[in-house]
């Protein structure tokens, strides 16, 4: 494998988007931030220690309707358990590609009434976009690589990776 993002370089970025979002939500009473499952722990972990603002923390969890060929069709897994209505809420995302599961996302938390909805993503993949979705604090832009580690994934490994690596076709083959 080969290292994208140095576990320098990321947690240097991560306390720079802290520093924003700080900012951005001074006059907030309580920002409401979601992470997506899995992908975002790692990251959302690491943005919440830096974090001055008051906080509550929940989670989604989606996937792809199996042998759907709409896109952007998502299937919720884990819903959020805290009310949205009225919130500030920060949705904090690994990476953006494609946009469709994120937009559907997006667009749901907007439909249950919270008050602002912004999103957080550690990495962006806009190569590969075929939906826009506003990123309002971006970590890294990447190409459109195939990236694991820091919550990334190949078949639920490498997530504990402390960077971001490229996986290459040896390592994919390998874990399959």
């Amino acid at each position: 494998m080969r290292v994208l993002v140095k576990r320098e370089d990321l947690d240097k970025r991560v306390a720079e988007l802290a520093a924003e979002i700080d900012r951005d939500y001074a006059e907030s009473d309580c920002l409401l931030c979601i992470g997506v499952l899995k992908g975002s722990v790692f990251f959302m972990v690491d943005l919440l220690k830096h974090l001055k603002v008051p906080l509550s923390i929940d989670f989604f969890q989606t996937s792809s309707y199996g042998g759907s060929t709409t896109p952007g069709e998502v299937r919720i897994r884990k819903d959020v358990d805290l009310p949205v209505r009225g919130k500030d809420v920060l949705l904090i995302e690994d990476i953006v590609d494609t946009g469709h599961t994120l937009n559907t996302i997006l667009g749901l938390l907007r439909f249950r009434g919270a008050r602002s909805v912004r999103l957080c993503a550690l990495l962006d993949k806009s190569s590969a976009r075929e939906v826009e979705v506003p990123i309002d604090y971006r970590g890294f832009e990447i190409e459109n690589l195939f990236v694991v580690g820091y919550g990334l994934d190949f078949d639920e490994r490498y997530r504990n990776l402390p960077y971001i690596a490229v996986l290459d076709e040896t390592n994919a083959s390998a874990g399959s």
